[in-house]
């Protein structure tokens, strides 16, 4: 009868799921290998003739063990899960979220959206008319490679706020922690939010 590996601890985080301290740039090779051993040590099928409490167990842990490598290994979603962790409300988390994502654009933005919401309006208005701007295809074809852009630009400003929280993890630096945690949230925000017109862009094309 296989017996139990130590298991995760009583309300164990994603990362210490892997024995991880809360940092974001990750050797994820390490995590890829560590998961498969871990998943193979604790799968069901090791426990078929076991009791009915370390069956369980199992099923409890590889459940835990999946959850906490898929929220790792995808960029976003570790420095998302990282954040809820250190109490930073996102925007996708408040109540109102759906209802105010649009209406909560980004400063910086401002102009850049308010023409594109014309954009969009008339395209789906010449849609309805089974009518065709092809001037106006090419301004959407532009705003959605320059949006698209702008996508790109901000994951790789979020990878670079992973240094400096990482850094400051290091030096147990709380201030500077928090100062890259409120960053990080504030480009994700963007992050979604860029990416909502860049969909709303590929839809008007018929993308």
């Amino acid at each position: 009868m296989s017996t139990p590996p130590q298991s995760a601890p009583q309300g164990a985080d994603y990362f210490s799921v892997f024995s991880l301290p809360r940092l974001l740039d990750l050797d994820m090779k390490a995590i890829e290998r560590a998961f498969y051993r871990r998943s193979r040590e604790v799968h069901p099928d090791r426990f078929a003739q076991a009791s009915a409490e370390k069956q369980q167990w199992s099923l409890e842990q590889t459940s835990l063990l999946n959850d906490a490598y898929r929220a790792l290994k995808d960029p976003i979603a570790r420095t998302e899960y990282l954040l809820r962790l250190e109490g930073i409300t996102l925007a996708e988390d408040a109540a109102t979220a759906d209802r105010q994502e649009k209406k909560n654009v980004p400063p910086e933005l401002l102009a850049e959206v308010f023409e594109l919401n014309m954009q969009l309006e008339e395209m789906r208005m010449n849609a309805q008319m089974g009518e065709d701007d092809p001037q106006l295809r090419r301004d959407l074809e532009q705003a959605q490679a320059e949006f698209a852009g702008q996508f790109a630009g901000i994951e790789a400003a979020i990878r670079t706020e992973w240094g400096k929280w990482d850094a400051a993890s290091n030096s147990d630096n709380s201030a500077d922690k928090q100062a890259a945690a409120e960053r990080m949230a504030a480009l994700l925000d963007k992050r979604r939010y860029v990416r909502n017109l860049v969909r709303d862009v590929q839809q008007a094309l018929g993308n």
